[in-house]
């Protein structure tokens, strides 16, 4: 075990050394065509954008092994690397203005994230929000202001975000409005105009109301009060500025649709879009023509619906030259006539291509990873199983391109809860297909998408309903004859970690083994350690999970929180965390292996102190992945 180090989170005597794990490694053996870095390593060019005027092209790329920004003008081979990060990936930019680009990154995965901006020759570099333990996000660019942006910032207090103007050159503030810890507000947006006219707020802990304002100089009105669970979620505003907002609404509807809103009457006053099965949240519209464009939904797959000739004409134009793979715009200049376009599909991370609407030219700019050949991926097949009380549970299924069933299994359940899978790509479930395995992902009851019935009828649910629709996920293979049922196990990140626990512990003869990844082992002490700006949301956690001032969702707290019960565990178990994780602390994963360890259970613990909630450092996911592989060949192969 590694030497204790009292600077260091957690119980520093738990976790074994990596050259323990490495030895768990060494179970995985064959001659494969890709190894575990060629599914996980990061991409030489990705995420590109263009500059507002169109004439520059910026992506992220590794320097020292971290993903950092670059720039190069269109239609030029040089490149030039505005950011020097070594310690973590640069999670996420954008372009300020033609000459400056705003970047956001962390500290070891602490999500404390700091806004910092660079000019697009590298010159310049500034710490925009130099402030410890405060953590930031986007609320506007403002594309027509190349001298500031919106964010909010948890700097006032840490339960609470307040919207701030920031100077992108200088870092100077100017506080548009003030939060309430009392009615706590838990969103803000602006109108086309970038000037700040709706914001959202808690109220009783459980209704959300929706405030607007003509202008930044008024108080805030109330337009509509609801109970969390349902309401109105406004996209933007109506092109005129005035009271009409484009939204999400599921008021007197199970499905979430497109509608417009009336903010002084609090009344809808259109229904544009709504579909049977799913809910519908991505309504996109051309700034420079005033124009909706498309509508985005998905059920197995993504779906789109035009609402504008313009872009059904370039769709058109652009899926004649990319054929069946998924299209996307990624990125567009001010004047709408030069393009970034994505591709992908579940076998391949695709391409980028730049298109020049005015010369009708699509080039390629590159392929994200060429170093795999999408004839050697598998196939990510949409299904469907009926759980044991009726509902259909949607999921995708992952077969080895090679070998017959029945083959070994992953049960694969997704994090959040309030989320859920897509088809699509994803390099862990590659390369378990690729070493053999069939992999079940589900959208068990609790998911999100499918309706607020369907979502809700998961609360309070953990390790029971939710937890018997992916049991009955791990059964269905089996009785499809996909799998043999002593050879199933079931990996999960997050939500799916403790997935992974309860699986284990509360019925102990499905899975052969399990592998937790920042996963939940104790609903009483995840909840007693939420992150401070999840605070004003509290009681809605405690109708999703429960209320452990309440005595009956104590004692159904208690009886479904795996580490509580770590005697009824028998199949090995692996078990990975991330140090600085805010949201699953290590605490989490520390008493699930205490426990295990007190009956002299030998659990596998991997600890990596410059992580947080999953992996990001490419190293730490190598190691990761392959003593997943190790783990899984003893004890699903042997």
């Amino acid at each position: 075990m590694s030497d204790t180090n009292n600077q260091l989170p957690g119980n520093t005597a738990l976790p074994n050394t990596t050259e323990e794990l490495m030895q768990i490694a060494l179970a995985e053996k064959g001659d494969y065509k890709y190894t575990v870095e060629d599914f996980f390593k990061k991409p030489s060019r990705t995420n590109f954008k263009l500059s507002p005027n169109g004439d520059y092209i910026s992506f992220m790329g590794p320097y020292e092994r971290r993903q950092n920004i670059f720039i190069q003008k269109v239609g030029a081979e040089q490149t030039t690397r505005i950011t020097s990060e070594t310690d973590r990936d640069i999670a996420g930019y954008t372009w300020g203005s033609d000459n400056r680009i705003l970047y956001v990154k962390d500290d070891g995965g602490d999500e404390n994230f700091k806004l910092y901006a660079a000019d697009r020759n590298g010159s310049n570099p500034t710490e925009l929000t130099p402030f410890k333990e405060v953590r930031i996000e986007f609320i506007d660019r403002l594309p027509d202001d190349d001298d500031h942006v919106i964010i909010g910032m948890n700097k006032n207090n840490p339960q609470l975000f307040d919207p701030y103007r920031i100077n992108i050159h200088s870092g100077e503030l100017t506080q548009l409005a003030e939060n309430n810890p009392m009615t706590p507000y838990s969103g803000w947006q602006t109108d086309h105009n970038g000037k700040l006219r709706l914001a959202s707020k808690v109220v009783d802990g459980v209704k959300v109301t929706l405030l607007y304002r003509n202008n930044e100089q008024e108080d805030w009105k109330e337009s509509i009060t609801t109970d969390w669970k349902e309401g109105v979620s406004p996209l933007f505003y109506d092109f005129d500025n005035g009271n009409i907002v484009y939204a999400t609404s599921n008021l007197g509807r199970d499905k979430s649709a497109i509608v417009k809103f009336d903010l002084e009457s609090g009344k809808e006053t259109e229904l544009l879009f709504e579909h049977p099965e799913v809910d519908v949240a991505g309504l996109s519209y051309s700034r420079k023509r005033k124009k909706l464009t498309t509508i985005t939904f998905t059920t197995d797959k993504r779906h789109q619906k035009y609402l504008d000739k313009t872009m059904e004409t370039l769709y058109t134009r652009l899926k004649k030259e990319l054929g069946d793979n998924e299209i996307i715009i990624n990125s567009a200049n001010k004047n709408e006539d030069k393009f970034i376009i994505r591709t992908y599909s579940d076998r391949s991370l695709g391409a980028f291509y730049f298109y020049d609407k005015n010369e009708d030219t699509l080039h390629k700019i590159v392929e994200v990873s060429p170093w795999l050949d999408e004839e050697d991926m598998a196939n990510m097949q949409p299904i469907h199983y009926e759980s044991r009380d009726g509902l259909t549970i949607p999921g995708y299924l992952t077969l080895p391109k090679d070998g017959a069933a029945p083959f070994p299994a992953i049960v694969l359940p997704h994090g959040g809860p309030s989320a859920r899978d897509n088809w699509g790509y994803r390099p862990d479930v590659q390369l378990l297909a690729s070493r053999g395995y069939a992999v079940l992902q589900m959208n068990f009851r609790g998911s999100t998408g499918y309706g607020k019935k369907f979502w809700s009828t998961g609360f309070r649910k953990w390790g029971e309903e939710m937890q018997d629709d992916i049991t009955d996920g791990a059964n269905w293979l089996v009785e499809q004859g996909y799998a043999t049922a002593d050879k199933v196990g079931i990996y999960g990140g997050s939500y799916g970690g403790y997935a992974v626990l309860a699986g284990l512990a509360f019925t102990p003869n499905v899975y052969a083994c399990g592998i937790d990844y920042v996963g939940v082992s104790n609903i009483f002490t995840i909840l007693e350690n939420i992150p401070p700006y999840w605070e004003p949301f509290r009681q809605m956690m405690y109708e999703m999970i429960g209320d452990p001032t309440d005595e009956k969702d104590s004692l159904r707290m208690e009886r479904n929180s795996p580490a509580l019960h770590a005697e009824n565990i028998k199949a090995p178990l692996l078990v990975v965390q991330g140090a600085n994780d805010p949201r699953v602390k290590i605490l989490e994963s520390d008493q699930m292996v205490e426990a295990l360890r007190a009956r002299n259970v030998d659990v596998p613990y991997m600890v990596k102190y410059n992580e947080g909630h999953g992996f990001g450092n490419e190293e730490n996911q190598f190691e990761f992945y392959k003593v997943m592989l190790g783990f899984l060949a003893k004890h699903l192969k042997g």
